[in-house]
Formats: structure tokens, C-alpha cells, sequence
């Protein structure tokens, strides 16, 4: 078997994890958001030099089976409001003010589409109706639309879709340089349910010009160094495919998602019945949960809070993370959701960046060596530090650069938590697994705050999401609405999904045969939403009268996936201490996770650290060290 390559692009740094056999090598890059190619590209080349002892980019892609490849520039885009200017055309049954009643729909509209929105009445026929669909794509445009969805609403949305789709083809081809670009709901998705299927057209087409062009520029640079297969793109429902075959929205917080199956892998590994997962990187902090093996989802899946058509892991990003502004207003700490990314970066980076981070405060305040931080290839600039908390902070709050520090670090801390709160029902047992560059950093303040009392951190902390792609198979799944509500319509819809199934398959390089398939039916009411296995191919005898029925059919094939080992609880011995750190007022004894052996614990007030993480162990907290290099922090 060959190499297995998993890289998790964030909005500051990209990850990279290769797995040969039971050996994982990792890398980290800044992520270069001007052209995402060159960070992938960095980033496999640095890892090929851990593997090789040289950069050697060709023996690396040659070697290598699959590469699977997530992102959360989705995410960061939604948050950031960062994307096309949509435009909206409305027929049928479907108004405006039905987009903007659930959740945080109403702000949402106003971020994506505003006041580009109009309605088309399909009653016109001929060239009054040919007048009015040009009239109303015109003005879009004029208002500054340069991506239009068109969502009708009724039964017979794909024929009135189309209908209008033959005509503005007429009017607008697409193959003109300038061409505005029109997409139609029922082409995303076949979703009965109007809303739902126009908030997931309207994200795809917000999510998907800034994924389009990157995509497809690596894989053909992959080609271009002989890779065996294509790229894979890893999805929000844990699967992967080809680039071809990967619908955008299906990547909004496609990174997030790796972090989950790691950590439904290792809550499995170390039966821990309730995880919940803590992501931190530079511009989000992205929280899971795994109950009893599973990742908590939904079967139709939600984006800020509003659903769409997709299942999608019910993973909270919340805009606050490393690289996240901190500012003054009102007299209050503000942080996030705007972050400076790698580019420029923290003030404490050197890259130009005016803006303060909780990077910034943790290197005056000493828990983050300017020396050593990330591996020792970005040395850190203390007095710009300095200098950014003063402008920003200290002084709007008349505090020394010492105490702002301090209070930057509380307003971040309790964000964090109070939204881990927020997300999750935190019982007993629960643990914590603290990943991601920044996710170790202060978990223990972070975890006490939040009312937990055991924390993981992962052996692979810095690239554990990027680690998590390879616990994903190649899969898809299809969907029809069930229009016969007996055995021949369950048959024909289940024929026609499987002849989808066998060409979406037959792309990936895989015969049906080779894949599982798995039957559901998905049953919507005013009441619930759910799904329901096909025992048989038969439906249930207990259908709601009122209920709208799809059925969707999922195939998968497997994948190698990685081994895990490591056990707590074994043999102990005292960790070594490397020298010690003044961190604050304290000089705090410093312990490299690379130096110790399995089984080493020690008490906080500590530092922990490796080359692409720092942890702050509090007073009152005690860590062991296993043979996977995993971490356990308890309460003592």
C-alpha cells in the first residue's frame, strides 16, 4: 500500500499529515490566501524533506495513493461575509419574506444578497415573459450582482427552472467573457421543501468561485507530478471524491469535520462516551460533540443556523481563534470574528500586522518563545507585540501592556468556553479534546470555565484534523423525492438512484459491486425531520398522511485507515523538565512532549510544548503522557 497524504487548509495555517503504514509525518505552512496552490505545494514539499531528509516533491506524489485535501475557507469566507454578491430571482409560490423568517436568515439575506432580489411572474408568456426575465437579470447585474440564483417555488420547480434556464441561455450565454453566471435550485439539490433548497443553491454559489479555480489549479499541478490518483476533497458528511464530483457547499467546514472523525476514532480507541472536540486554529474555533461513537449531525444539515438540503455534522464555528482581532469598543474587549490571518498575520509575526491577537498576548506574557515557536521557522517580534497591545488595548483602557495582556486573555478564554457551553450539555464524563495550533494553548482555563474536568490532547494536536481526513472513505450520496408511496414507486426511485450511484462510482474509479450501498428514507413533517433505514427494500408502516418523502441512497467505498495504539493508566514516571520560562509573574518549569517517555506525568503550574504547539498547564491540573504521545489532563 502506498503513502496516504491529508492536508487541512485553514485561514492562517495549512496542515499536512502523511501516513506510511504505522509511520506519520507532519508539516505545517502559513497559508497563502493569494493563491492557496502555493501553501499546498509548500507544504508537501516540507514534508517530503521529514521524509526524505530532502525536498524531493516527485518521489513524494508518486508514492502516494490517495491525497485528501479539506478547508475551511468556506467557513471563513461565511464568517467574514468574504464572497460574490449574489443576485436572486423569485418565481412561482416563493416570496422574499419566507427566506428571511428561521434563525439568522433575515441577517444572512442581507450579507449575501441584500436588496438584489426580484420577482418573475411565469404567467407571461412569449416575448413579454422573454422582456421580463432580461429586465430582471439586467438590474441585478446593475446592482452589482455577479453570481444570480433562480428559485421557483411549487411542485413543478424543475420544469419552470428549466423553462426560464432555455430562455436566458438565449439571452446571456454562458460562454461569453462577462457572462453573469445563473444557477437554478433544482440543479443543486432535489428538495421539496423551497426554502431549504434556496438557501443551499444561495450558499453553493456563495462558496463556490473561491473553491472553483484553487481546486482545479492543484490537481493539475498533481498531474503535472505524475500523482497517481485524482485529488480528493473532503466533505462535511466525512466522506471524500473527486473534485469534479464535490458540490461547494459540501466543503463548508469540510476541515472541522476531520478534527471529528479523528475524534470519533480516538473517543472509540479510549471509550470515552461523551467527547466534545475543540478546534482552535487561526481564524475559527470549530466545536463537535461524539456520544456514544457517534458524531453529533443533522439530517438536514444547517449553516449558520439556517438548514439546507445536505446532512452536514453539526460542527459551531465561532470567529474566534489565534490570529482573531482583538480591539477596544465601547470600553469593552471585543474579540474576532475578523481575523488577519497569515497575511499580514499577528504584529508579533513581522509581516506587517497592525492588528492585536491572542497570539500577540501570549508572547508578552511569555507562554509563547519567540525562539522557538512553530518548530523554530517563524521568529516571533516581542516588542511589535508590545507595541499593538499598547495602541489597541492598554491604552483605550488605561491598563499597563502586562495587565491587558491579561484581560485580552480572559475576554478570549471566556468566549471560548462560554460558546462550548452554549453548544454542549457538559455532564460528568464529559472530555475535552483540545486540537489545532491554538487549541492546547490554555485548555485548562478554557476547560474550568466550561465546568470539565478531563482534557485530551492528541498526540498529532497541531495537524489532528488534517490527521482525521484519513479515517474518511469515498462516497456519495443521491437523492429523489418519493412521488409513489407504495413498492413499485420505492422500486423505481430506488432503480434510478442506483443507476446515479453506478455512474457517480464508476467516475471515482470504482465499480458498484466494490461499494456498500445504504438505503434511507428521509420523512419531513412541520414536526420532525428524520431518516429511516429501508429494511428490505419495503417503507415503513408507520408513516405520517402528511409527511414529504425522499429517498436517498449512499455508496461507499473503503479506504486503509490509520491504526491507532496507546493506552493511560500504565506504568508511570516523572517527566523531564527542559529548563524553565517566565510566564507572567512565574518562572514555570518546561516540558517538551518529544523528550518524554510513555508514561510520564507531572503537575501545573507547567509549561507543555512541541514544536507546533504550547500548553499552559494551570495549578490543580496533572498530565500523563502515553506510548501514542496522546495527552490526558485531569483536575487533581
Amino acid at each position: 500500500m502506498g503513502k496516504l497524504i491529508n492536508i487541512d487548509n485553514g485561514g492562517t495555517l495549512t496542515d499536512i499529515c502523511v501516513i506510511d503504514g504505522r509511520s506519520v509525518y507532519r508539516a505545517k505552512t502559513l497559508t497563502t490566501p493569494h493563491d492557496l496552490s502555493r501553501c499546498f505545494f509548500d507544504g508537501l514539499s516540507k514534508v517530503s524533506q521529514a521524509i526524505y531528509g530532502k525536498e524531493d516533491l516527485l518521489a513524494l506524489i508518486t508514492s502516494t495513493d490517495h491525497i485528501r485535501y479539506s478547508t475551511t475557507q468556506g467557513t471563513n469566507a461565511l464568517i467574514e461575509r468574504k464572497g460574490p454578491r449574489l443576485g436572486l430571482v423569485l418565481t412561482g409560490t416563493l416570496q422574499e419574506p419566507a427566506l428571511r423568517q428561521e434563525g439568522r436568515s433575515d441577517e444572512l439575506f442581507d450579507a449575501l444578497v441584500g436588496t438584489r432580489s426580484t420577482a418573475l411572474d411565469l404567467s407571461l408568456q412569449g416575448a413579454e415573459l422573454e422582456m421580463a426575465a432580461v429586465k430582471a437579470v439586467n438590474a441585478l447585474s446593475s446592482a452589482g450582482a455577479n453570481r444570480i440564483v433562480v428559485a421557483h417555488g411549487g411542485a413543478d420547480r424543475s420544469e419552470q427552472e428549466t423553462r426560464l434556464k432555455n430562455l436566458l441561455l438565449r439571452k446571456f450565454p454562458q460562454h461569453l467573457l462577462g457572462a453573469v453566471p445563473i444557477l437554478y435550485t433544482h440543479e443543486v439539490v432535489e428538495d421539496e421543501d423551497d426554502v431549504r433548497r434556496t438557501w443551499t443553491a444561495l450558499f453553493n454559489a456563495f462558496l463556490h468561485p473561491a473553491m472553483e479555480r484553487f481546486l482545479y489549479t492543484s490537481e493539475h499541478k498533481l498531474r503535472q507530478h505524475k500523482a497517481q490518483n485524482p485529488l480528493l476533497i473532503f466533505r462535511n458528511d466525512g466522506n471524500s471524491a473527486r473534485v469534479a464530483k464535490t458540490i461547494a457547499l459540501k466543503t463548508y467546514s469540510s476541515g472541522p469535520r476531520g478534527g471529528m472523525e479523528g475524534s470519533r476514532a480516538i473517543a472509540g480507541h479510549y471509550s470515552f462516551k461523551h467527547l466534545v472536540s475543540m478546534d482552535v486554529g487561526g481564524t475559527t474555533t470549530d466545536i463537535g460533540e461524539v456520544r456514544d461513537g457517534q458524531v453529533r449531525s443533522e439530517s438536514r444539515g444547517r449553516v449558520e443556523g439556517v438548514a439546507v438540503s445536505f446532512p452536514l455534522s453539526d460542527v459551531h464555528s465561532v470567529g474566534v481563534g489565534g490570529s482573531s482581532i482583538i480591539k477596544v469598543v465601547d470600553g469593552h474587549i471585543k474579540v474576532g470574528p475578523q481575523s488577519v490571518g497569515s497575511a499580514p498575520g499577528p504584529a508579533c509575526f513581522g509581516l506587517g500586522g497592525s492588528e492585536a491577537t491572542i497570539t500577540d498576548a501570549f508572547v508578552v506574557l511569555g507562554l509563547l518563545d519567540p525562539s522557538s515557536f512553530f518548530g523554530g521557522d517563524l521568529a516571533l517580534d516581542l516588542q511589535r507585540a508590545r507595541a499593538v497591545i499598547q495602541e489597541r488595548v492598554a491604552t483605550p483602557l488605561n491598563l499597563s501592556i502586562e495587565a491587558a495582556a491579561v484581560a485580552m486573555e480572559k475576554a478570549w478564554v471566556d468566549k471560548v468556553a462560554g460558546c462550548l457551553k452554549e453548544f454542549a450539555h457538559v455532564e460528568a464524563d464529559t472530555v475535552l479534546a483540545a486540537f489545532g495550533g491554538a487549541g492546547p494553548m490554555v485548555v485548562c482555563r478554557i476547560a474550568e470555565t466550561a465546568g470539565i474536568s478531563r482534557v485530551l490532547i492528541p498526540g498529532l494536536a497541531a495537524v489532528f484534523s488534517a490527521f482525521g481526513l484519513g479515517f474518511s472513505d469515498i462516497g456519495h450520496q443521491y437523492e429523489a423525492p418519493l412521488r409513489q408511496r407504495d413498492a413499485a414507486g420505492l422500486k423505481a426511485c430506488l432503480d434510478d438512484l442506483r443507476e446515479q450511484a453506478e455512474r457517480g462510482m464508476y467516475a471515482e474509479g470504482f465499480e458498484l459491486g466494490d461499494c456498500e450501498l445504504e438505503p434511507e428514507l428521509l420523512v419531513t413533517t412541520a414536526e420532525l425531520d428524520e431518516r429511516r433505514a429501508l429494511a428490505n427494500g419495503a417503507l415503513p408502516s408507520d408513516l405520517p398522511a402528511n409527511a414529504r418523502l425522499s429517498v436517498s441512497l449512499s455508496s461507499t467505498r473503503r479506504l486503509p485507515q490509520p491504526e491507532l495504539r496507546g493506552r493511560f493508566g500504565g506504568k508511570s514516571a516523572e517527566a523531564v523538565t527542559k529548563g524553565s520560562r517566565q510566564v507572567g509573574d512565574a518562572a514555570l518549569p518546561v516540558y517538551r512532549v518529544e523528550d518524554q517517555a510513555a508514561g510520564a506525568v507531572a503537575s501545573g503550574p507547567a509549561v507543555l510544548e512541541e514544536a507546533y504547539f504550547t500548553g499552559r498547564i494551570d495549578a490543580g491540573w496533572r498530565f500523563e503522557i502515553n506510548d501514542s504521545g496522546d495527552i490526558l489532563l485531569s483536575r487533581v
